[in-house]
């Protein structure tokens, strides 16, 4: 399957990109210190008070670059694209790097997930997950939302919560038959799954993703043993399989 222009560009790290040094909106933003357009608001407020306010994550289109920002432009032109300088920053930055991850939990429980374990990525479902699924299979812009929101916490240096989203979605499919409509299995296997920069779990999850989508199940058992094997082997392999 040949990669879409935009995973193509993610991988290569946007390579032939410029760096606009006056450009420091998305800085500003996590720092607290600029709000976001056209909302005007900090991302602190924005944390405090739209939290379970599945109304305005749903059809507030403004948002979503701000909060998630990659160095690709996007529909709401008021924001800015992340500049390769700001990325170093806001990853030497704890106190941004709390918030991106804030941000993250705010979007899944919009999505019926909720984080269990920073550190693996592992994810369950959220109180009342069934509402939040059914929107997200009918509502598909947001597989486009989910696209950036991994190529922005691989940019962050959290690209391993990409990997703990994934394969939940990849356990609810195949085991719990929810969420498999035929454009968020296309989003997720086109794009999803290879919006990781580490090339050895990109091939891990792929292969993964296809014995699935040939019949095999991908238990919960597995799913949390993957995560736990990458966490204390540094790992998706089984050492003790031939085959990943």
């Amino acid at each position: 399957m040949s990669l879409p222009r935009d995973i193509r560009a993610f991988l290569s790290h946007y390579h032939g990109q410029a760096d606009d040094a006056q450009a420091s909106d998305n800085l500003l933003f996590y720092q607290n210190r600029l709000r976001c357009q056209p909302d005007d608001l900090l991302i602190s407020e924005i944390h405090e008070s739209w939290r379970k306010d599945y109304i305005q994550l749903e059809y507030n289109h403004g948002y979503i670059q701000w909060l998630f920002p990659i160095q690709e432009t996007g529909m709401n032109f008021e924001a800015q694209a992340l500049q390769p300088h700001e990325a170093a920053a806001m990853k030497d930055d704890s106190v941004v790097i709390e918030r991106i991850k804030a941000s993250y939990e705010l979007m899944l429980d919009f999505y019926g997930m909720r984080l269990l374990d920073v550190e693996t990525g592992l994810l369950g479902r959220s109180e009342g997950y069934a509402a939040r699924y059914k929107n997200l299979m009918q509502a598909p812009h947001n597989n486009l939302r989910i696209t950036r929101i991994f190529k922005c916490l691989s940019e962050m240096g959290l690209e391993h919560l990409n990997a703990g989203f994934l394969l939940h979605v990849l356990n609810e499919q195949s085991e719990h038959k929810q969420l498999k409509t035929r454009l968020l299995k296309d989003s997720m296997d086109k794009w999803w799954a290879n919006c990781l920069r580490n090339e050895a779990e990109r091939e891990w999850i792929g292969l993964t993703i296809k014995k699935s989508r040939n019949g095999d199940i991908f238990s919960r058992e597995q799913y949390e043993a993957s995560l736990k094997r990458r966490k204390e082997l540094g790992s998706f392999a089984d050492p003790q399989c031939a085959n990943p």
